[in-house]
């Protein structure tokens, strides 16, 4: 792991490198989204399992969803009561999501083409992390997930993310507005059905489905 300042990071993550932030609920691991295949490869994390697009701001996301005038006024009014904050909503992708940011469950049932118009999916969220957020402002919206070995628990502490993820970019310790550690407990996950909310993983807050 390579600790570096809050410039050198966004820098990096610009130029397509892996970074590492605090966030409010664990550490992310983070890219850009069409570089999120290097995520897959430093966790050894199915390509089954869906990256998270994390932003500073709402207004930053939604141009990577799709869907109804009636869907987005849903949306928003869910995300203007739990944002920032550790829910993840789940929504249709537009075409703006990389192909790579696909889930390979989506991107095999059809042509990736159709699948953006039927059943493929991106995970959003903005964090309540005022140095995640940030970094993000400088970087726009970044492919993330917590950073660990696939199927480990998160790791928490800076000794544990520089053993297992020597060659990423992290943020030195002088940079952090707080401790590193956020909540130790995920984002909630909400998936829209196209009539209700489903929740795929209960995390950090509850919310009514």
């Amino acid at each position: 792991m390579t600790v570096v300042s809050l410039d050198a990071l966004v820098s990096g993550a610009r130029a397509g490198k892996l970074v590492s932030f605090p966030t409010d609920t664990v550490p992310a691991i983070a890219s850009l989204p069409e570089k999120s295949s290097l995520i897959y490869a430093a966790k050894q994390r199915s390509r089954e399992k869906p990256l998270i697009l994390m932003a500073a701001r709402a207004d930053e996301v939604w141009a990577f969803t799709r869907g109804s005038d009636e869907e987005y006024a849903i949306w928003r009014e869910v995300a203007t009561q739990y944002w920032p904050g550790a829910l993840t909503l789940v929504l249709p992708a537009s075409e703006l999501v990389p192909r790579v940011m696909i889930s390979s469950s989506d991107r095999d049932a059809n042509e990736y083409a159709n699948q953006l118009s039927h059943s493929a999916t991106v995970g959003i969220r903005i964090p309540d992390r005022a140095i995640a957020r940030k970094i993000l402002a400088q970087t726009g919206p970044l492919a993330t997930t917590s950073i660990n070995l696939s199927g480990q628990p998160p790791l928490l502490t800076v000794s544990e993310i520089e053993a297992q993820f020597p060659d990423i970019l992290s943020l030195a310790a002088t940079e952090y507005d707080t401790e590193l550690q956020g909540t130790g407990l995920p984002s909630t996950v909400a998936k829209w059905t196209g009539e209700n909310w489903q929740v795929l993983r209960q995390g950090a807050i509850k919310i009514d489905q």
